[in-house]
Formats: C-alpha cells, structure tokens, sequence
C-alpha cells in the first residue's frame, strides 16, 4: 500500500492565499450536483482509545479519549461486499496485523479532505471528521526524546503503535528519522491550523494553538534532519543534487511543503517561513529538460536518479505554486510553469499519469494518487499565473477518472464516492477501493467541484485518439556486426525496456523498424557509463541523426549505480516516410554501446477526448518552428481553437466551423487546445 520509492522504483499569487488550497467556494461550483462523495471515506473511518504509550498523547486526550482514525484497504470479496482491511496480513492472534490496521499517512490524507470539505460547503459534519483525524493523527507523532516530531508509521486497531512492521520499512523504528509520513503530517497539520486559526470559536483557536505546537515539533524535526544538510549536494552521476530533499525525495518534500505554504500564509513563525524557503527551493533545483529533452519540463521526484518519474505523489508542481503564494516569490513558480505547460502536454498524450517511467513507460498503472496530483499541480500553477491554458490542461487530465484510462471505463463512482485502486496498462482494473486512492479521488474531485468549467471538460471523456511518444526496443531490431541482446531488467536505479538492451561493440549495428510516419525526433535510451570509449551514430537512410557517446556521464557519485539510463535527443529529425533508424557503434578497449530503446516522438502530438456531443483537443509541439496541421474532434458546430506557448501564454484565439479537419497551429514547444 505505501507508495514509497523503494517499492515503486524497484517495479505557484492569485492563489488564496489565506487558505493556499485553491478551492474557491462559489455559488456556481455549488449549483450543480457535486461530485464529492465522503460516504466511502467515511466507511473506512474508525476511532480507537489507545492503550497509554510513553512519547504519544494528543488534543484533550483526557476528557476525549477516542480518536479518528482510518482503515487502510477496503477490498472487494466475493460476495461483493468491501472488507476493511489492515497492511502486511493479519498475525497469528487473527486480530493485529504485521503492519497495522490504520496508517499515518492515510490518517493525514484524510483530514486534508475533510478540511477542505469543510471550507468548500461549510459542513459541520466534515469540520468534526477533520478535528478527529487530526488528533489521530497527533497522536501517531512523538512528541519528546530524540525522535521528537517525527511520526511513528503504523497502528494496530487497539489503538497500539507498531514503529517496526514486518517487514520493517525505512526509517525503522518508523519515527527514528525523517520520513514521507512526517512530510504528510506536516501537509495535514498546516492546512489544520489553517482551517482552524481562521474559523471564529473559543474552541477552534484552542484547537488551532495545539496544532500549532505540534507544526512547530515538525519543523523542528525538519530543522535537524534533511535541513541540516541545506547548502550541501550529492553528486548523481556527475549531476549537482540537493541534499536536503525528505529522503532524498522532491515528491515527500513537496508535501511538507504543501503544508508549510498554509501555515506561512496564516501567519506561522520564522522557523517555518525560513523551512518552506529551503524546501522549496531544493525541490526548485529537481526542473529539467524542455519540450525536446528529457524530462520535458519535469520536477523530477527522486534526487537519486536523472532517468526516474513516476505519476503517484508527484504534487512537486502544487507546492511551488502554494509555496510562490505564501512566500510572496513569484520565481519560484517558475519550475511549476514548466512541469504544467510543458511536461504535462507530453504526459498526457503520449498516455498519462504512469506509475513509473523509468525513463521509457516501464509501468503503465494508473492511480488517483498520480491522476490527483497532475490535477492538483495544473490548478495551483493555474491559479498563480492565471493561465487560462493550463487549467485546460487540468480538464484533459481529470478526464482520467471519467474514462480517459486504458480501461475506458470511469475510475470514480459519484453515487457510491468510491474510487478503484488502479487501471492497468492492458486495461484491467482493480476493483479494491482503499483509503489511498478514495483520499485523492475526493481530492480531485473537490477541486472539480470548485472548478465547474473543468469539471465538464473532464467528463467528456472517452478517448478518441492518442498519438504521442512511444518506445520501439533496441533489442529487437535487426542486430549484425557481433551486436547482441542482453537481457537485463533493474539498472540499480532505472529500468530496461523489454527484455533488456542490445549490446553494440566496435563495428556492431542494430536496425530498428520505427514504423512509417511524418517528420519525428528520435531519442536515443543509452545506458550511459563513465569513462566508456563507445560513440554511436544513428542513421535513417543517407540522413545523419546524430550520435551518442556513451561515456558522456559523470562520475557514480551518490547515485544508487554507475552510469544513467537517459533518454538522448538526436538533433536531426527523423525524415518522414524513414521507417527504420540504425545505430552503428565505434568503441575501444572492448567496450560495448547498451542501446535499450529508440524513443520516437512526433513533432506534433495529441490526445482527442469525445462524448456527450461534446469534444475536445490536446495538441502539443516538440518542434522548433511553428506546426500547420488539422485535427478532428468529436461534437458539432463551431470549434473554438487556443494557441498557447510553452509557459502558458495564450498566442491567440480562433472558431473554425470545420466539421472535419480542424485546421490549427501548433507554436514551437508550445500547446493547442481545441472545443466543441
């Protein structure tokens, strides 16, 4: 169930800024029937009195013993009934869990949704949930010793903390050191005290002083654990890395971050103010790439590994954002503009919210914890520059729960608030609903909810065309020359595509059938290695792509495994009509070139999305010049056609009364957006 790296990897001031969770609660997002559904969430909530455990006490723990808590899977049986469930499987008592029963993780989620419902609709009863997750959630934290203001992971459904699962998980105990859990309740604490310090009873700004006393523990143990390190980089093959991200993690920064920006924006101390400063930088300095680079614009999540994203918990772009609002920096969104005008238009269409690329689509689940935080991340850079083009971006992306997925099926059901627990990439689905996946369902969609003209985008949602970057495998292409494939899977860091790669010596060549086309770019997935004598040159008929040295990398340094698995652009575009592209490799000393894929991109790729009589349109440049082209979306009448540049600018607006063949330009780099 924890999404944490290790077991995945190995498989921005229009913002509110008082409130920093761009949920504007108007009359017309209420008007229709709202898609937030908590009945499920609900379901899968549960309160404990827990056992008196030295180090562990919460809000009025005395006169109020029991506490919000929440289960952590609800699976679907055979008598088609859901069954709350705990992680790691029931011990030999039959009555505790070799993990627990409810998670801190979760617990924090879940009182981010009820906070936010709370402040949407003015629920009483979502205000009460929220003010008993979060003193669950208080009571996971430790509060004294040297581990104070860290969180202890799991619970057992009596109420008794388990710091070390089985198996045991890192940090372990599970307070011992920093952690995704202590970033999580640094989020849910921050928009708690928030939510509270801004509400008006005796008793709320009693609640809200407690939390922030228990905000203040957190940063403290922020201040000693990854901020200690401030100022100082890993090196990751031969790559300058920030070394206090939250293990090592953009994606477990970016949620402390979350919560920090909403404590800063309600008046948090110093201490605060100065950790959301230096986190959010260190999760700034993870941007790279452009529209025709690796990673295209991406805030990458791990500080490990240049060739690693993956779509679950990558909230990087959010937290800039709310972080731009509650800092006052407008420069600090700017990473955040290009993960969403430039990352997310390749994302979507060469096929979305993927649980791991790594780089090429190793991973082709999908979760509403990646599908939310693609949705989270475009509205909150959205409310910050006022790009009318990305919250576009927004609708085509929150398309995912109403069916644009691999299963063509919705991955949310309103009348039940229930979501799946993923989609897989031959279209099977996953019929479990637990609290991870519930939790940023509701999330996403009370940002729907607040965002009505987003909202009816994404539910035009069937997908009628997707053309975008695919991967072809190097190994299996025509290899001559003493070339041969190598079966290989993990790098140590990153992942083979296939079976493997193939291995190029001197004088070796593989010739890769791409498929017939237009114009494209090709890059090259060469698992680069120190000091490797290999240059490889690339070719498509009498025309001269480019080449790729092998050794072109740094140094091991910090990296998990020497060498990278990166995705190399070819400056020459790839002739249309040239359906093959070989590689011929030079090398010395017996080195030999590990081509794993040939990524090849159209210059103008798009994601077309109908139903309803309605539909609409994504197209995206990874070209240099401007692109003419035509498109076809479903629906009738005129089609309203928006020309964006690669930051979300808008370039210019049009109506084409085509019923066919929608003409459109495509700026350099930049995006359209085409309606009907």
């Amino acid at each position: 169930m924890k999404s944490t790296r290790r077991t995945v990897v190995a498989l921005v001031l229009a913002l509110l800024a008082a409130l920093v969770v761009a949920l504007p609660a108007s009359p017309a997002a209420l008007a229709a029937a709202p898609l937030t559904n908590l009945a499920h969430l609900d379901w899968l909530g549960d309160q404990v009195t827990p056992p008196v455990q030295a180090g562990h006490t919460t809000y009025r723990i005395d006169s109020e013993p029991q506490l919000g808590v929440l289960w952590t899977y609800a699976d679907l049986r055979a008598d088609g009934l859901y069954h709350r469930v705990g992680g790691g499987g029931l011990k030999p008592d039959g009555v505790n869990w070799k993990q627990g029963a409810f998670n801190a993780d979760d617990v924090s989620r879940a009182a981010v949704v009820y906070l936010r419902h709370w402040q949407l609709t003015g629920s009483e009863t979502s205000k009460h949930k929220a003010y008993q997750m979060l003193r669950g959630l208080a009571y996971f934290q430790t509060v004294d010793g040297p581990n104070a203001g860290n969180v202890v992971l799991w619970m057992q459904p009596d109420g008794t903390l388990n710091p070390v699962a089985d198996p045991p998980e890192l940090p372990s105990p599970s307070d011992s050191g920093e952690s995704y859990w202590l970033a999580r309740t640094t989020w849910a604490l921050g928009e708690g005290y928030a939510a509270f310090h801004g509400a008006h009873g005796a008793d709320d700004a009693e609640f809200a002083a407690f939390l922030k006393d228990r905000l203040d523990l957190a940063v403290g143990a922020l201040q000693r654990q990854p901020l200690s390190r401030y100022g100082t980089y890993r090196q990751i093959d031969g790559t300058q890395v920030p070394a206090w991200l939250v293990v090592d993690g953009a994606d477990a920064t970016a949620e402390a971050v979350l919560g920090l920006s909403a404590y800063v924006s309600a008046g948090a101390p110093a201490a605060a103010r100065d950790a959301l400063a230096k986190l959010s930088e260190g999760v700034a300095l993870m941007s790279g790439g452009d529209a025709r680079s690796w990673p295209f614009g991406a805030v990458m999540p791990w500080g490990l590994a240049q060739s690693v994203w993956h779509g679950w918990g990558s909230q990087m772009p959010a937290a800039l954002a709310r972080a731009s609002a509650a800092l006052g920096d407008p420069a600090v969104a700017a990473p955040a503009v290009r993960d969403s005008a430039t990352f997310d238009p390749w994302l979507l269409t060469s096929g979305g919210p993927d649980n791991g690329r790594l780089p090429t689509r190793i991973d082709r689940s999908q979760i509403a914890y990646g599908a939310d935080s693609r949705l989270q991340s475009l509205l909150a850079t959205a409310d910050v520059t006022g790009s009318a083009g990305i919250r576009r971006l927004a609708g085509f992306a929150a398309a995912w729960y109403f069916g644009a997925n691999a299963s063509g099926q919705p991955a949310y059901d309103p009348t039940t608030g229930r979501p799946v627990d993923g989609v897989q990439a031959d279209g099977s689905v996953n019929h479990n609903a637990g609290a991870e996946s519930t939790i940023h369902a509701l999330l996403s969609m009370l940002a729907l909810d607040s965002h009505p003209a987003v909202a009816e985008m994404a539910r035009t949602a069937a997908i009628s065309e997707r053309v975008g970057s695919r991967a072809v495998d190097a190994e299996t292409g025509t290899l001559t020359g003493g070339a041969h494939a190598v079966v290989a899977g993990w790098t140590g860091e990153s992942q083979f595509s296939g079976t493997g790669y193939a291995a190029l010596g001197d004088g070796a060549t593989a010739r890769v059938d791409v498929g017939k086309g237009e114009a494209r770019l090709v890059m090259a997935v060469v698992d680069l290695q120190p000091h490797s004598t290999a240059v490889t040159t690339f070719r498509a008929g009498d025309t001269v792509l480019g080449s790729v040295r092998s050794g072109d990398v740094g140094e091991q340094g910090d990296s998990p495994a020497p060498g990278a698995l990166l995705p190399v652009t070819l400056p020459v575009t790839l002739p249309a009509g040239q359906s093959a592209v070989t590689a011929t490799t030079v090398a010395a000393n017996g080195d030999e070139a590990r081509i794993d894929a040939l990524m090849v991109e159209p210059l103008v790729s798009r994601l077309v999305l109908g139903g309803g009589g309605h539909g609409s349109a994504l197209l995206r440049s990874a070209a240099t010049t401007d692109r003419r082209t035509t498109v076809d979306v479903p629906g009738s009448g005129p089609a309203s056609i928006e020309v964006y540049d690669g930051a979300g600018h808008l370039v210019r607006t049009s109506t084409s009364r085509a019923a066919r063949d929608i003409p459109v330009v495509v700026v350099a780099g930049g995006f359209t957006v085409v309606r009907r």
